[in-house]
């Protein structure tokens, strides 16, 4: 019975895989997920509708969709993936930091939008005090806004890990289904029930998602808690 626990190193190989391109996705997104949070929330500008339909666009285009447009755009023979690769050797098509690419753009809604609401909840009569003793608004950003959207942020960060550790459309449309290369926890899921006799596999990987969703959840709902409390004591 103990045996059917066991991973397999195909399995190890697919779990590590997206441990690895969902903790990616996160910090490399989050500065930017902060400052379209931030500018969301806080500025009043023109074009503010269209960013915000621009961060949020992810949610409600089919994967498959995201993932085209991410290989029209990163691929080899993309403007941007053109460029990268002419100058600097580098590629995103078909290696695991296209996997991150593209887990990180799926997730980006989720973090941008928890770290905005949190920042939405911060009182501007702190950001206003501080800012009459002098503070600029750079200084008022990080030692009041940040550190009291401390809580939104981190429940956005696990979110967007879940949510980058499920990413399967956009991914395996960007950079494929390649084995030890970008071979993610969902990819390797699809790829046991093609074959006969990987329904065991296949289960071991869905538990292994499931204990990671749930946890997450309950994580985020715990940082979630503790902004509502530190907002309550204002």
């Amino acid at each position: 019975m103990l045996d059917w626990f066991r991973l397999q190193p195909d399995e190890v190989a697919a779990l590590q895989l997206s441990l690895k391109v969902a903790a990616t996705a996160v910090i490399v997104s989050l500065p930017f997920g902060i400052a379209a949070a931030y500018a969301l929330a806080r500025g009043r500008f023109w074009g503010r509708s269209a960013l915000n339909t621009l961060v949020h666009l992810p949610l409600v285009l089919p994967p498959v969709v995201t993932g085209y447009l991410l290989l029209l755009t990163f691929g080899r023979r993309g403007p941007v993936g053109a460029f990268l690769y002419d100058w600097f050797g580098f590629t995103f098509s078909f290696r695991w930091t296209g996997a991150a690419l593209a887990a990180g753009v799926m997730a980006f809604p989720l973090l941008v939008r928890a770290i905005r609401l949190s920042i939405e909840a911060v009182d501007r009569r702190l950001e206003a005090a501080a800012g009459t003793l002098g503070a600029s608004p750079l200084v008022v950003f990080f030692t009041v806004t940040l550190p009291l959207s401390l809580p939104g942020i981190l429940a956005g960060a696990v979110l967007a890990f879940a949510k980058a550790i499920g990413e399967f459309g956009a991914t395996i449309t960007f950079v494929s289904n390649i084995p030890g290369e970008t071979q993610t926890l969902p990819s390797a899921i699809y790829t046991f029930t093609q074959v006969p006799g990987g329904d065991a596999g296949a289960m071991r990987l869905v538990l292994i998602a499931v204990a990671v969703s749930v946890f997450a959840l309950l994580l985020s709902e715990y940082f979630a808690r503790r902004l509502d409390r530190k907002l309550d004591l204002q």
